[in-house]
């Protein structure tokens, strides 16, 4: 079973890295994103300061919504999904293995370019490791849950916008944390705390999701 995963895995990489548009899109809108806002507020460092934390996680939540309608959608059109469905591979199992390759040409990315913006926000240097465990902590989470959306909503019409009605409340929790642990560690506070509860709804979603998102394929390809 080990091999099937990591193939499955593997595959979704390469195809990933192969039309490049998906992983390099979310990267993009990330930076334009944080870019935007100082133009729309003005450059004074201590307003942008106070909102960074909030603008680096909302602009890495939307970013790592934009290819999550693909997560299932190319596999479901061409048959290859109904026929994963059928192997010895638990459908659980392929579930894990796409929403970890959607993280690392994803979530990965915008982990490795929050350092950069965050000195473009004028975030305070203390804050900078909070921020990369918050986002390392976040992103996986926003993964999971968008599997269970994008499977949910296989083969609908107009999907992208039912995906981000059906995510978008879900996210909440993560975002309140994340920022709350940012701006923790700006202020000097403990951020233990509020990585454990981010940490905590990782775990969570690690045990319910897989389970949730294969039932939902099930019921797309029955």
């Amino acid at each position: 079973m080990l091999s099937g995963f990591l193939e499955v895995m593997r595959r979704d990489v390469r195809l990933a890295v192969r039309q490049g548009m998906d992983s390099l899109m979310a990267v993009v809108f990330f930076v334009i994103a944080c870019v935007l806002f100082p133009l729309g507020v003005g450059p004074e460092p201590q307003t942008l300061a106070r909102i960074a934390s909030g603008i680096l996680c909302v602009a890495a939540l939307l970013a790592a919504m934009l290819s999550l309608e693909r997560l299932f959608q190319a596999d479901y059109e061409d048959g290859t999904l109904e026929q994963v469905a059928l192997s010895p591979l638990p459908l659980e199992a392929v579930v894990v293995a796409k929403v970890a390759a959607h993280w690392l040409v994803t979530g990965l990315p915008l982990i490795a370019a929050s350092p950069v913006l965050a000195i473009l926000l004028q975030l305070d240097a203390k804050s900078y490791p909070a921020l990369l465990a918050a986002l390392a902590l976040t992103t996986p989470t926003l993964s999971l849950i968008g599997a269970v959306g994008a499977a949910l909503v296989l083969g609908a019409r107009r999907g992208g916008v039912l995906l981000a009605l059906l995510v978008l409340p879900l996210y909440i929790p993560e975002l309140i944390f994340a920022v709350a642990a940012i701006d923790a560690a700006g202020f000097g506070y403990p951020v233990q705390p509020h990585l454990l509860l981010l940490a905590g709804l990782l775990v969570a979603a690690v045990v319910l999701v897989p389970w949730t998102a294969a039932a939902a394929l099930r019921q797309a390809l029955a």
